[in-house]
């Protein structure tokens, strides 16, 4: 390994080192810490260290800095609204309201199924869920929310599910799912 080599190293650990010990919140911060410890670095040359090491910038001690990827903890799939929308066609669902919460209530033993579907699909507005056997709570901070969340479980759940070819609803019936 040449000096060079060894230098990227040695200021991309202490990049790491910085990001991991406290709020790094923008470039020429970093320039400045590297600087203090004793680094030639211009803000391009962070720039690109930043962009090698895979750093993003996060909310993190009421401010958005800079974090390792592997410091952000597991990676949720990506949201997805379709699972959701197939249960929400077999399941017929009513919504009432108590204040902040949502009382949504399908057939017995379907809360838990739609409460699931709902965190791991794209509505982000509700603080919760907390599902019984056909009565599904959804918890709101503020009437904003509530609203927003509202009108897209409402657009969900009037799209028409996806036709589904005679090779996979067969599939479906041998998994243990049902059509209607």
């Amino acid at each position: 390994m040449n000096a060079g080599q060894e230098l990227k190293r040695l200021r991309q650990r202490a990049i790491r080192q910085l990001v991991a010990s406290r709020p790094v919140t923008s470039q020429r911060e970093l320039v400045e810490e590297l600087l203090a410890l004793g680094f030639e670095v211009t803000q391009a040359t962070v720039s690109r260290d930043i962009a090698e090491l895979g750093l993003l910038k996060a909310p993190r001690a009421g401010t958005h800095a800079y974090v390792a990827p592997q410091d952000l903890g597991p990676v949720r799939p990506a949201a997805n609204d379709e699972r959701l929308r197939r249960i929400l066609a077999d399941v017929p669902i009513t919504i009432g309201r108590s204040g902040l919460i949502l009382v949504l209530t399908g057939t017995p033993g379907t809360a838990s199924v739609v409460a699931q579907a709902i965190d791991e699909s794209a509505l982000q507005e509700q603080e919760g869920t907390l599902a019984g056997d056909n009565t599904l709570l959804v918890l709101f901070a503020d009437e904003a929310r509530l609203e927003r969340w509202q009108e897209r479980f409402r657009s969900i759940q009037a799209l028409p599910v996806p036709a589904v070819s005679p090779t996979d609803a067969s599939a479906s019936l041998v998994s243990g799912g049902s059509r209607s």
